[in-house]
């Protein structure tokens, strides 16, 4: 399948801006099915996992409190609408992303595009 670009939701709630689609592992649900019922509730898609990319944990990558994300590379199918938290979702690609990209989800993107075109993981 063509790489199309990556998904980014517009934020209904602050901090406003642009960022990767997720959420809130719900308790007794794992990360997979949070990661897919997420992207479902945020942008319309069905994803399919593809990998777990890598976990962030910074305490200062989310301004409201401390939070890690578990970031999974997939695939979707079906028209990205917004919903639930997002106002809309947009694709775009390494050389057209939007401003501002709030959280570190900057940081994300670019491990992300260095992985795509090395191989190479984040270092820890």
């Amino acid at each position: 399948m063509a790489d199309r670009g990556i998904v980014l939701i517009e934020r209904k709630h602050p901090p406003h801006g642009w960022a990767l689609p997720g959420g809130f592992v719900d308790y007794g649900e794992s990360l997979e099915r949070a990661a897919v019922r997420e992207a479902k509730e945020e942008t319309s898609l069905d994803v399919e996992l593809i990998e777990q990319f890598y976990s962030y944990s910074d305490p200062r990558r989310d301004p409201r409190h401390h939070t890690i994300s578990t970031v999974f590379i997939a695939t979707a199918g079906g028209e990205p609408r917004g919903a639930d938290d997002a106002k809309r979702t947009q694709l775009f690609t390494e050389n057209n992303l939007p401003s501002p990209i709030v959280f570190d989800h900057p940081q994300i993107l670019g491990d992300y595009f260095h992985y795509k075109k090395t191989g190479e993981r984040p270092k820890i």
